[in-house]
Order: structure tokens, then sequence, then C-alpha cells
């Protein structure tokens, strides 16, 4: 089942499979719904002769909901952070502990969606996408989906110092989800093909792909986590951790075009500064 979140003249409006759903439908009250019913739901709603959607795609996230992280989940993740870092024991020990790392990413009306810029902060010399299988969180912390998502990082910052983590992550502009999500009850979360590319004046300058089968911590595991000591009434997204880091050498540049591609969903945006 797949859910579009449009740009309509009467305001903003979910699709399921290509139709919109009624006027009334919040993806909020769905992820408040146990696993179950979230699809029973879904599936009376499924082939009721909407309307065909056709508007611009808006971010798949209402605007009050929240985007959480995860890091240093992937083998590659440990040494980039290794590599841009003074204290580097700090990644070996995240890596390795049983405790993830879990970090607040943004509010939904901060997300930018697929065809949307995402940016590069003004105040950083490096500057990488992380491509990242962003998981889709009930309120009973159930995973009910996924899509494809860009946690953007400020390498020189977070390198300088760990405890600047919130501004080398959380930005304007520094969070994408897209391009839609897609949701079922049994999904390959274990085994997700993840891609990176990355255009600049039309060429090729970046393209890698991973797969979530090289996490340390599985899709479950960090969604537990996340939910032992906090409440998400109206569910939540989850970005799982990146295998994919250019090297020291590569910065993004205003103008590049990033796609992510996590197993069917794809994300793609242009860089701003």
């Amino acid at each position: 089942m797949y859910l579009t979140r449009h740009e309509t003249n009467a305001g903003s409006r979910w699709a399921l499979d290509g139709v919109y759903l009624p006027k009334g439908f919040k993806l909020e009250f769905l992820l408040g719904m146990e696993k179950t019913a979230v699809f029973d739901l879904l599936a009376a709603m499924k082939g009721g002769g909407g309307e065909t959607a056709v508007d611009p795609l808006l971010p798949p996230i209402e605007p009050t909901q929240e985007v959480w992280a995860s890091g240093v989940t992937y083998l590659r993740s440990r040494q980039a952070r290794q590599a841009e870092s003074s204290v580097a024991d700090v990644y070996e020990r995240v890596y390795d502990a049983k405790r993830p790392e879990l970090f607040f990413k943004a509010l939904g009306w901060r997300v930018v969606g697929s065809g949307q810029p995402l940016r590069i902060r003004r105040d950083s010399r490096w500057n990488v996408p992380e491509p990242e299988m962003t998981l889709v969180v009930n309120a009973l912390g159930q995973i009910v989906g996924y899509c494809a998502g860009n946690d953007m990082s400020s390498r020189s910052i977070e390198g300088e110092n760990p405890l600047y983590l919130p501004q080398a992550k959380t930005y304007r502009g520094s969070c994408g989800l897209g391009a839609g999500l897609l949701l079922g009850e049994t999904l390959p979360l274990t085994q997700m093909p993840i891609q990176l590319e990355i255009e600049r004046s039309n060429a090729a300058v970046f393209a890698g792909q991973t797969n979530s089968d090289q996490m340390k911590r599985t899709p479950a595991e960090l969604a537990d986590w996340l939910g032992r000591e906090l409440d998400f009434p109206q569910g939540v997204f989850l970005m799982t951790g990146t295998g994919l880091v250019p090297d020291e050498s590569f910065t993004l540049q205003v103008g590049d075009v990033m796609r992510v591609t996590v197993g069917e969903m794809v994300l793609e945006n242009q860089v701003e500064g």
C-alpha cells in the first residue's frame, strides 16, 4: 500500500495507491492505531472510487509529527565518523555499545519532500547527504512501513566536537523524506537495498549502494529503543543510519542533485545554499 501526500487547492490531502482518500484522513490518526487495525482501515478505504491524485507531492508526513534518527549503525558510518573526528573513540564506543545513538532530527513542518530543495549549512565547509531507510512507526512502536530519507549532515561541525551534533544535523532544509510511504504487514526491512547517486552539472560525481543487512542493529531494535522512554501518540519516523558516506575529499555543492533509492522508494532533491 502506497501513501502519498499532495498539495491541492483545498489544502493537503492523502492518497492511497494514487487515489485520494477522504478529505478528513490524517496520517497521525492512522498511526495512532494498532498495526492490524492500520491495514484493516486502509484495506476498507482502498478502491473506493475516489479522484485520481495528480496534484504536486508534499512531504509524506503531518506537520506535527516527529522525525528521529539513528547514528553509527553501519560499519562504514563508524569509519567515516572516526575519520572526521579528533575523538574517534566516541564512535567506536557507540558502534559497539548495547544502547544505540538516537537523536531528534525534525518536526514534520520542517521536512522536505521529493523534488524540493535540501540545504547545506553556510557555516560548514564539509557537507554530505546520508541516504537512509526511514521507518514509519505507530504509537505502539510497531513498524508499519518505510520511505526513503536523506539525513543531511555537516561533517566539519560534528567532527569539531560531537556535542555539536544538533547543529550538524538539525537545521533548515536538513531532512528529506519521500516520495511516499510504502506500508505493509511484512516488509523486507533487513534486506533492503539502498542507493545514493549525486550529479553535478549533469555528470555523476558519486554513486554507491549498500543493504540494510549491513546494519549492526535491526530496525525493530532501533524502534524499541526509541520508544522506551518516549511516547509518540501520532506515530514517528525513524531514520536508521547510513552505510553510504562519500570519502573525505567530497563535499556537496549548490546545484548538486541527490537521488536516494531505498527499496522501491525514490527521493530526489537539489542542493541549495
